[in-house]
């Protein structure tokens, strides 16, 4: 299966899954692609000490260069892109988010980093998690594949949850390509089953 990722950031997601690929966790999986709209992002760092072709786009090429790569791939991995995707670039491709909540709560346009943890600190909320699923055109909103809880201690910071929802990120996006990948799964309305 052949994927291209989409990334803004640091790229620790990114980054498990060329660990996953490296040691055989993902199987038959290849990274085409990694796509970025930030030029200083670390992940494209990662990307080129892998030998992963890179490619930044602008505002003003991202939907025809999105177009001709999302063509070429079987998956399209959102791993902290902090852009919305041009509607009519979603309907005809296979493409996944990962979001650091459990969603539908603390998402949407805006919502994103440590804006997250804060929103959920601030809500008094004593779970908190990540979420991978399906794009829709419906930010944050699309049938959900794998999510998996973390605790929010009394003397949680935004800084330290962040920490712990990386690692539950890192694993379910994982799991999450794997399911995919063996396409033994349905979708009913926003839920995926497996």
């Amino acid at each position: 299966m052949k994927l291209a990722v989409l990334v803004s950031g640091e790229g620790t997601n990114l980054q498990a899954i060329i660990d996953a690929i490296n040691s055989k966790v993902l199987k038959d999986v290849t990274i085409e692609y990694v796509i970025s709209d930030n030029p200083e992002a670390n992940a494209l760092n990662r990307a080129r000490k892998n030998g992963i072709h890179t490619i930044l786009i602008t505002k003003g090429n991202m939907k025809e260069i999105l177009e001709r790569h999302f063509e070429l791939v079987d998956l399209i991995v959102l791993a902290g892109f902090m852009k919305i995707l041009p509607p009519e670039l979603i309907g005809d491709h296979k493409i996944i988010n990962v979001h650091p909540s459990l969603l539908p709560l603390f998402g949407g346009r805006g919502m994103f980093g440590l804006r997250v943890h804060r929103a959920v600190i601030n809500s008094g909320m004593k779970v908190s998690g990540a979420t991978v699923h399906f794009v829709t055109e419906d930010v944050d909103a699309g049938p959900i594949i794998m999510q998996e809880c973390v605790q929010v201690t009394p003397h949680e910071t935004p800084e330290s949850l962040q920490e712990k929802v990386h690692e539950v990120e890192h694993r379910i996006l994982v799991k999450s390509i794997e399911i995919i990948k063996q396409g033994q799964y349905k979708i009913e309305g926003k839920r995926v089953i497996y």
